[in-house]
């Protein structure tokens, strides 16, 4: 909401003035009938047959202010960004267990709730270190935002690097944690374990590409599905534990893992003979569980509002759930002795729901339900990562150490470009280890204590800065967090690094230093870009203008690039041929002659290498060389529907305009004609058909959305189409335009004004700028209507703001 100043209540009272190449005015009529402006989008331009797919794949598209409609509350947030760390509740323990079991047996389930309560810590100092995160860095957190605002840019990439890995490893490893649990309902679709998981991730991909709100509804059932039968089987284990109805069974079993050194006797040592090498590279294996912890801090952005508190109710509430989660599954598996099988299924939890619910009827409809929600849970969780790789993608290429490409929003509002490059690293990833587990889980983990642990450190470095009240006992949480999570870094680096850690280890650095390169890549650019533009703009404009079209042959695409040349009204128009084939340049000039094109002479030039760039480059170059010539080179280019006929054809006009655009005051125009397309299918400009709608029905239609609530700032308001000249209004609607002055120029400020029946302008005279009036921005507007070009205007009218999808709370 604005406060108006008194320059914006000066517009009802206005005369005439000097408007940007029209004059307003209130007191007479320019035009006969000034009118409103015609909608945007009111003319029928046809679709072509790729962007129709895409619409029946994904929907219609959105637009940017429906980006607040895509943010969520906290249940479904909660199943968006916490899918990944609920999941690994369901194979943490198991992964414990594959590291103790070989080296000490029977007495590896001793060590299971050790082990799991001092995660269980590290997890708590986690939560509390992003918790502060998000208080500190409320739009948008995680380690990458922490540390480029504490320790800079560069040092900032390790964060990025690191987390991407993360993410890409994320999906690998929980799809193909699902695919098990799958197949370990249904052994007979073990053969088809990578088709299964490379499918798994191509929908997830669909899913979230269809937008953030769609793939929230989407994932949102399965996730508490999972965690309610979690709960169920927990609650129902501890009951048959109480009661004494459940037992211990024999860890011998075909196929699973056994104990392959006798390292003393079962219960001998503090470690029960485990060395404390393997007691933390079970630590690490168990880890795993915490992976996804960052995905909150880094989506804060997807929360609806108030979004800090939001986001840390939901921080808090996974932490619990998980911990619930991860703590009752070790438990559960230390009571039954539930073990690991080599293959991966059935899985620890299968084998545990085995024991806790029996043979009998609804304890197989329990199995079941257990298995198709871990299942989907596992699959799912790869979600998170497909919220938080696109986010942090984003981020990075904000700061120029990514493609650029990784900013735009697609087609549903999210960042299609790194869904896509996710899908397709994580399906490799997929198809080189087959789908297992256990060679991915090596290299994971990794990159998501690294991030915990930047992220805890930049902390640390903000509280001592800003030292905010209460900033030592947030010290201390936050470098807890980091120390935490760096030993943990180093025991997974020395633990796993032969099992395929080193390729992240390595792999980091890499990232690190091909993400530094691009961006002075970047920034050598933008400098290059940035030099020299004033005086460019105010260089003098040259005495001549020559403009000179190269003709291949005479025909639509030719004839196209003439009458362009023509319209842009040069002191001499040229055509051009270089002589490559004798035969059909005689063709040309009979035809030349014989079509008489408005007396333009036909310059046959000799090109005896048949070099094209070289002969053009002498052509311009001697034209241009007196300094006082600016050239203008039209090619033109003829450009096919279907693929093969672009295969067919080479780009010649385009390696031209690269070569001659090289020489000052020498500028190369591509004049594309589009071949294979059918008369229907050809862009024509003309106005769309109203739908049997009468103005009055149009009317009706727009004034449903005004208000009727006399304390709103729209109150009173009247569609735009129904203004009339000379009379005082109040419309409200969308900014679709503003116009942008330099300094030294007459201080006037236009914005353009739409609804569902027309436009008007606004025009704010002795402005350069009106602070918030911006295009998308929702404004209320009373003032006279007068005329600007024969077009509806108000000058320096009242406004207000209107409340937009991002001002609701939730």
């Amino acid at each position: 909401m604005s406060d108006l100043s008194a320059s914006d209540k000066a517009g009802s009272n206005a005369g005439t003035g000097a408007v940007e190449g029209g004059r307003y005015s209130t007191v007479g009529r320019l035009s006969k009938n000034p009118g409103a402006l015609p909608i945007s989008g009111t003319f029928d331009v046809p679709e072509r047959f790729g962007y129709k797919m895409k619409n029946k794949l994904l929907g219609r598209p959105l637009v940017t202010e429906s980006l607040g409609n895509e943010r969520l509350g906290k249940p479904t947030a909660l199943a968006v960004l916490s899918s990944d760390v609920m999941s690994s509740s369901a194979y943490a323990t198991e992964q414990l267990l594959v590291v103790l079991i070989p080296v000490i047996g029977l007495a590896a389930y001793h060590l299971v709730l050790p082990i799991t309560a001092a995660i269980l810590v590290v997890l708590a100092f986690v939560t509390a270190s992003y918790l502060q995160v998000i208080k500190a860095f409320p739009k948008a957190g995680g380690a990458y935002v922490v540390t480029r605002e504490t320790f800079g840019l560069k040092f900032a990439q390790l964060a990025a690097a690191s987390l991407l890995i993360d993410y890409t490893l994320t999906v690998a490893v929980s799809v193909a944690a699902g695919t098990d649990a799958l197949i370990s309902a249904v052994p007979a679709l073990g053969r088809y374990n990578v088709l299964i998981a490379v499918f798994f991730v191509a929908l997830i991909a669909y899913g979230n590409l269809r937008g953030i709100r769609e793939a929230g509804k989407s994932f949102a059932i399965p996730t508490f599905l999972f965690i309610i039968n979690m709960g169920i089987l927990i609650a129902v284990g501890l009951f048959r534990t109480v009661t004494g109805n459940i037992h211990a069974h024999s860890i011998v079993q075909s196929g699973a893992y056994h104990m392959k050194v006798h390292a003393g006797s079962p219960l001998s040592g503090l470690f029960y003979g485990a060395s404390l090498f393997i007691v933390l590279q079970a630590f690490a294996s168990g880890g795993t569980a915490l992976t996804g912890t960052e995905a909150i801090s880094n989506g804060v952005s997807i929360f609806r509002n108030p979004q800090e508190k939001n986001a840390r109710k939901t921080l808090v509430a996974m932490s619990l759930i998980l911990g619930t989660m991860f703590l009752g599954v070790s438990f559960l598996a230390t009571v039954t002795h539930a073990v690991p099988r080599v293959s991966g299924s059935p899985t620890l939890v299968a084998q545990i729901a085995t024991y806790v619910y029996g043979p009998g009827i609804v304890g197989r409809i329990l199995y079941f339900l257990l298995q198709a929600s871990t299942t989907m849970i596992l699959v799912l969780a790869a979600n998170t990562s497909f919220t938080g790789f696109p986010f942090l993608a984003s981020f990075t290429a904000g700061d120029s150490f990514l493609p650029r490409q990784f900013t735009k929003r697609g087609h549903r509002l999210v960042f299609s470009n790194g869904i896509i490059v996710l899908t397709i690293l994580a399906e490799i990833l997929l198809i080189v280890t087959r789908a297992q587990v256990t060679a991915l889980i090596y290299m994971y983990a990794i990159g998501v204590f690294t991030g915990f642990t930047m992220a805890g450190a930049g902390m640390v470095k903000h509280h001592l800065v800003v030292k905010e009240q209460g900033y030592r006992w947030r010290v201390v949480v936050n470098g807890s967090a980091a120390v935490l999570s760096f030993l943990v870094d180093v025991i997974f680096a020395v633990t796993k690094f032969k099992g395929g850690a080193w390729v992240v280890i390595v792999l980091m650095p890499i990232l690190v230093i091909v993400f530094i390169r691009l961006h002075h890549q970047y920034v050598e650019e933008e400098d290059e870009l940035d030099s020299g533009v004033v005086a460019a703009c105010e260089a003098p404009i040259l005495r001549k203008h020559v403009v000179i079209v190269l003709i291949d042959r005479l025909d639509l695409a030719a004839a196209r690039s003439i009458q362009y040349g023509r319209a842009i009204n040069p002191d001499e128009l040229r055509a051009v041929h270089f002589v490559l084939d004798q035969k059909k340049t005689e063709e040309l000039e009979d035809e030349w002659i014989q079509r008489g094109l408005g007396r333009i002479e036909l310059e046959v030039i000799e090109c005896p290498d048949r070099r094209l760039r070289r002969a053009a480059l002498e052509l311009v170059s001697e034209i241009s060389a007196d300094g006082e010539t600016e050239v203008t080179v039209l090619l033109p280019r003829r450009g096919y529907a279907r693929f093969w006929s672009r295969v067919l054809h080479d780009r010649t006009a385009d390696s031209i305009a690269e070569v001659i655009s090289q020489i000052p005051h020498v500028n190369a125009t591509i004049i594309p004609f589009q071949l294979g397309m059918t008369e229907s299918r050809r862009v024509r400009f003309r106005p769309k058909k109203v739908q049997s709608q009468s103005e009055a029905s149009k009317v009706e239609y727009a004034s449903a959305t005004l208000t009727e609530d006399v304390n709103s700032p729209a109150f009173g308001a009247v569609p735009i189409g129904t203004v009339g000249y000379r009379t005082r209004s109040k419309v409200m609607g969308r900014v679709k335009l503003v116009k942008v002055q330099s300094l030294d120029s007459v201080p006037s400020f236009t914005a353009r004004l739409e609804d569902q029946t027309g436009g008007l302008l606004l025009v704010f005279a002795g402005r350069k700028t009106v602070p918030g009036i911006v295009p998308g921005r929702r404004v209320a507007a009373e003032g006279m209507v007068g005329d600007v070009g024969g077009h509806l205007a108000m000058l320096n009218p009242n406004y207000e703001f209107l409340p937009g999808p991002d001002d609701e709370a939730d």
